[in-house]
């Protein structure tokens, strides 16, 4: 049975896009590139299933839809770079089975240039076809905000660029069908860098914050009361807030691919968040020793494993590092989420706790590294014998914060 859409590519950002075209009455096919983190859950699926998604048996089912996404995660490779090959075999898998008229649209995120120079290449040298005259190729940067209920796909601006104007249009209408506003980019360049900017004015930000939270211990200040009245400026101020580090799945761009040119404050900024498990471990370790115990032999239970609250997403979390450089020091580290069942770090299990308040009772110090909704921080407050809370999110002087 032909589908108007397939989503190739179901981790975190093509499965929300699955999502929203089944909820506005798309047919969908859903097509994996590999292992993808994204899940669902049963209610989610079912949900999906009769709304009109299916999984592709097999790719000759690519051939048969009029608009392919291609959504496959493009993580850092070791060089640094940006890792293309799922998007490569994304393309080489459609091209095979493409029919003329397919509009093709890239989510990935990629440098600009990506969609032209590396993607339109494979999709005709597959098919036999032309992009521009036999089938219409587009670029739309990814907004999926895990977990966020105030803005989803059907209320979040969508920016589409073409190679020709005419693919800008198709893409249009296709988006058009799922979000109330469709923003039109000068072309494919403009729309790649969109992404890269969004995802680079993120890191950098919290880059900021996180500066503010080191120089604000050391000086005796309260950041999060200074975030509290700075953000009543009604204008040219946007509230960031520091942390344990950066995770996620958009990693930040600082080479702009194929000029030989380094965003300099990207690459700083980097340099800053990599830095901040190391500080929470020394600002552990500093902690514990004011307390009269050595991080060697200490009992450390670090709370909320996952890079976002209430999600089970661990992509890029800094809480492995941060367990890595305690049991370096001698810890003994155990840990609790509610919504990660089993955890292991350097293929070795971490403890994980069943009774929270126990756990954080007997341990020398526990360590918020993500605050779910489900944890009580005043409780746990005065449960724990020594709470240092990196989120700034447990009541005034009920804990150490960052």
């Amino acid at each position: 049975m032909p589908a108007d859409l397939a989503v190739i590519g179901l981790g975190p950002f093509g499965l929300p896009l699955a999502q929203a075209a089944v909820a506005a009455g798309i047919s969908t096919l859903g097509y994996r590139t590999g292992p993808e983190p994204g899940s669902l859950s049963p209610a989610e699926l079912r949900r999906m299933l009769s709304g009109g998604f299916r999984h592709a048996t097999g790719p000759a089912e690519l051939g048969r839809v009029r608009t392919a996404v291609i959504c496959a995660p493009t993580p850092r490779a070791a060089d640094g770079a940006l890792d293309l090959s799922q998007v490569e075999a994304a393309a080489r898998t459609l091209a095979e089975r493409m029919r003329p008229h397919t509009t093709v649209i890239l989510e990935s995120p990629v440098h600009p240039g990506t969609t032209e120079n590396f993607l339109r290449p494979l999709l005709e040298a597959g098919s036999g076809l032309v992009a521009g005259r036999d089938f219409h190729l587009a670029y739309s940067p990814n907004r999926v905000d895990p977990g966020n209920r105030e803005f989803t796909p059907g209320n979040t601006p969508k920016v589409i660029g073409g190679l020709t104007p005419a693919c800008t249009e198709s893409a249009a209408a296709f988006y058009g069908r799922l979000t109330d506003k469709v923003v039109r980019a000068r072309g494919l360049r403009e729309a790649e860098t969109v992404q890269l900017l969004e995802t680079n004015v993120r890191h950098v930000n919290i880059a900021l914050v996180n500066e503010m939270a080191v120089l604000c211990h050391d000086l005796g200040v309260d950041l999060w009361d200074v975030i509290r009245c700075a953000e009543t400026k009604p204008f040219g101020f946007q509230a960031f807030r520091p942390g344990p580090g950066v995770g996620g799945h958009a990693v930040p761009q600082n080479l702009t691919g194929g000029t030989g040119r380094s965003l300099r404050l990207v690459e700083l900024a980097e340099q800053v968040n990599s830095q901040m498990p190391r500080y929470v471990v020394q600002r552990a370790a500093a902690l514990l020793n004011e307390h009269g115990k050595s991080a060697r032999g200490a009992r450390v239970l670090l709370l909320g494993v996952t890079y976002k609250p209430d999600l089970a997403d661990q992509q890029g979390t800094p809480a492995r590092e941060i367990a890595v450089r305690l049991t370096e020091l001698g810890a003994a580290v155990s840990y609790h989420d509610p919504h990660v069942p089993s955890w292991s770090v350097l293929d070795r299990p971490v403890p994980r706790v069943d009774s929270l308040y126990e756990a954080a009772a007997d341990a020398d110090l526990t360590i918020l590294l993500q605050h779910h909704r489900t944890y009580d921080l005043q409780g746990l407050s005065v449960k724990a014998q020594l709470l240092l809370d990196t989120r700034g999110t447990t009541p005034t002087g009920a804990a150490h914060r960052l």
